[in-house]
C-alpha cells in the first residue's frame, strides 16, 4: 500500500475474541544458565524476526535477549567477532527454540545496512543502537566527534529504518525502538554531541510515526539514564578521575542522586523494549519512555 494511501476500515478485520484466536503451539519458558525458568510477558510476537543494532553486550543485547525470550528470532549485531559469537552462544543457551543470526559489522559503515538486511530481508522488530558519543561540552568537542556522532546515531539509525518502513507497511506490522539517552529529556552541557544527535533522531522519529501509525507501524524511543553496563562505568571512572576518588566512592555518589537510589538493571531497559514490540502495544507509537528510576524532574 503507497504511504499516502486512504484507509479502509471495512477491511480491517476486528481483533478476534479470545475463543476465536488461533491455537498458538505450547510454550516452554526459556532457561537460564542456572538452569532455572526465565520469565516471559507473552506479548504475542513469537516467531517474528528482529534486528538488533549493537546488541553484543550492555542494552542492546538486554533488548536481544527480552526479544529471544518472547521467541522472536534475532539478528544480532557488532564489531568484535568473539564478543558477537559469545552473544549469539549465551541467547542459545537462553532461548534454544528461537534462531539467531550474526552481522560482524561496524555500524557506522554504510554497507552495514546491506549486511542487516541480508541476514533479515524483511524484519518485524528493528531495535537501533549503538555506543554513545564521547563526553564533552560544546567547547570541548571536536569536529571529529561531531562526525561520529551524526554518523553513529543518527545517519545509520534513519539509514536502516528507511529501508525497512516500506515491507512493515505492506505487511502491517512493524515495531521500531530508538535506545537513546535521557539526555534528550535532560540535556547535560558534558553530553552536547550525545544530546544533539539524538535529539535529532527523536524528532524524525516523532514525524515518521504519524505517516507509519495507519499501518500498524510504531516508532518510539527508550531514554535510559544510569544503567549499570559498560558507559555508566566509563563514566563513573571520569568522576573518579576528576575528583580523585575511588570508582567505588563515584558509583555510591551517582546512585545517591538517583530516585530510586540504585543503578538500573539492563533487563528492566530491555524488558521496556519488548514491551513496545508487542503485538498488544500498537497503540503507542511516537513515544519516549524513560527509563531512569524517576530521576526526571519534570512533569512532562
Amino acid at each position: 500500500m503507497d504511504r499516502g494511501a486512504s484507509m479502509h476500515w471495512t477491511h480491517i478485520r476486528p481483533f478476534p475474541a479470545p475463543s476465536d484466536r488461533p491455537s498458538r503451539r505450547p510454550r516452554t519458558a526459556a532457561s537460564r544458565p542456572d538452569g532455572k525458568a526465565r520469565a516471559h510477558m507473552d506479548l504475542g510476537i513469537e516467531g517474528r524476526w528482529a534486528v538488533v543494532c549493537a546488541s553484543t553486550a550492555g542494552l542492546g543485547f538486554a533488548a536481544a535477549e527480552a526479544l529471544a525470550t518472547e521467541g522472536v528470532n534475532v539478528v544480532l549485531n557488532g564489531r568484535d567477532t568473539a564478543r558477537l559469537d559469545a552473544a549469539r552462544d549465551k541467547l542459545r543457551t537462553i532461548a534454544p527454540a528461537v534462531e539467531i543470526r550474526t552481522v560482524g559489522a561496524d555500524l557506522d559503515e554504510v554497507a552495514t545496512t546491506d549486511a542487516l538486511l541480508e541476514a533479515c530481508a524483511e524484519p518485524d522488530i528493528v531495535i537501533t543502537n549503538n555506543a554513545g558519543p564521547r563526553p564533552a561540552t560544546l567547547r570541548d568537542a571536536t569536529p571529529d566527534d561531531w562526525s561520529k556522532g551524526l554518523s553513529g546515531n543518527l545517519f545509520n539509525h534513519l539509514r536502516l529504518i528507511d529501508r525497512v518502513v516500506d515491507g512493515m507497511q505492506e505487511r502491517r506490522f512493524g515495531r521500531i525502538v530508538n535506545i537513546t539517552s535521557a539526555m534528550v529529556s535532560a540535556p547535560q552541557s558534558q553530553m552536547t554531541v550525545s544530546s544533539a544527535v539524538r535529539t535529532a533522531l527523536t524528532s524524525v522519529s516523532k514525524s515518521l510515526s504519524h505517516d507509519l501509525a495507519p499501518f500498524g507501524v510504531t516508532v518510539n524511543n527508550v531514554q535510559p539514564e544510569r544503567i549499570d553496563t559498560g558507559r555508566m562505568r566509563q563514566i563513573a571512572q571520569m568522576v573518579a578521575d576528576r575528583r580523585n576518588i575511588t570508582i567505588e566512592e563515584a558509583r555510591a555518589d551517582i546512585a545517591s542522586t538517583i530516585a530510586a537510589k540504585r543503578f538500573g538493571r539492563p533487563e528492566e531497559l530491555g524488558a521496556t523494549v519488548a514491551f513496545l514490540c508487542g503485538a498488544r502495544s500498537g497503540y503507542i507509537t511516537g513515544q519516549s519512555i524513560r527509563v531512569d528510576g524517576g530521576t526526571y524532574p519534570g512533569l512532562l
